[in-house]
């Protein structure tokens, strides 16, 4: 008899002629295999456990290599079951479908909406305060891009989520929970204002960080002690300058100790300051380390070839009079004799 396979179930007749053949051989060589009947459920429950042990999402292939003795059909109605009544959510993984406890907390909030809102919702939700971008909201639910739109407008209007514009792009948008502060990564933190960055801000405290230093360096000189009491006596800790800079009420925004960290990183990069790790006296882990920083004078001024273009120009070989480049046209050389 021909027996068609379908959706990975057998036909009755054969999957009996073929247990029944199975059971005869095993019991000829002494092996008797156990069947194992699972209740719908229980299925559901143990689909449930797996969820709560795999917080980000089971697939398919983790609930066969849990529960080998369900059949596909016994699977997907399973599945099928528990998305209807609301207590799993499926995604869209690299790997194919992700089943996933639904939240909720989530789903209270945003009460009355339909399934997909829910899902739109709870995709933005685990994206937290780096937020997520259209097209990846898109691929985890997909969602067509018009029905996608309608809702995150009308999550928008329950003042459920927001957009928020990238300083990564420009044109980028990315969706993320009301009531949450952007990451410093989405919105460049103190450096950027209207997604512009503040050149001439970052210039003034790159000035004032350094004066601060210089000063503490020119106190200690002053002070007419031993080589290695002025040494230590010209470093400052980076919580110090950032006090110095409060006081000054140079900034209209309140700059953390991270960010003046950012701005003495600067610094080091230009070789007017040299920066030292200590141990804290602090008992706690996170301030074990203290960072230091004092300002120093170059070993030696520069030669005066350095200074002008054509010591550092990469095409020095090249340049001679009536050729493509020449000391007459050459536009380096013009803005620094204007400087």
């Amino acid at each position: 008899m021909v027996c068609i396979y379908s959706s990975g179930v057998d036909c009755s007749i054969s999957q009996r002629g073929n247990s029944k053949d199975k059971m005869e051989q095993d019991s000829a060589d002494g092996i008797v295999i156990k069947q194992e009947s699972v209740e719908p459920v229980e299925l559901e429950s143990r689909v449930i456990e797996l969820c709560q042990e795999t917080p980000k999402g089971i697939t398919d292939a983790l609930i066969m290599r849990h529960m080998p003795m369900v059949t596909p059909q016994q699977r997907a109605m399973a599945i099928n079951r528990l998305l209807s009544t609301g207590r799993i959510d499926v995604l869209k993984g690299t790997g194919g479908l992700i089943y996933r406890l639904k939240d909720t907390q989530g789903t209270n909030v945003i009460k009355g909406a339909d399934n997909q809102e829910k899902l739109v919702y709870q995709i933005i939700t685990d994206a937290g305060n780096k937020g997520i971008w259209i097209r990846d909201i898109r691929y985890k639910c997909n969602i067509m891009i018009t029905q996608l739109n309608k809702i995150l407008r009308n999550l928008e209007s329950k003042k459920l989520i927001k957009s928020v514009k990238s300083v990564a792009a420009s044109k980028k948008k990315v969706y993320m929970l009301f009531n949450l502060e952007p990451d410093q990564s989405v919105t460049g933190g103190a450096w950027f204002s209207d997604q512009d960055f503040e050149s001439e801000f970052v210039e003034v405290l790159n000035q004032q960080c350094f004066k601060f230093l210089q000063q503490k360096a020119t106190a200690a000189k002053e002070a007419k002690q031993g080589p290695i009491a002025q040494r230590n006596a010209s470093y400052a800790s980076s919580k110090e300058v950032c006090k110095f800079i409060t006081e000054l009420g140079i900034s209209k925004v309140q700059l953390s100790v991270a960010d003046i960290e950012t701005i003495l990183n600067t610094l080091i990069y230009d070789g007017k300051v040299e920066m030292t790790v200590v141990a804290s006296q602090s008992s706690s882990m996170e301030d074990s380390q203290s960072k230091l920083y004092r300002a120093v004078a170059p070993i030696m001024q520069p030669a005066g070839l350095m200074r002008i273009p054509c010591g550092v120009c990469p095409v020095f070989d090249r340049c001679h009079e009536g050729g493509a480049v020449s000391p007459s046209t050459c536009v380096y050389m013009k803005d620094w004799l204007e400087f």
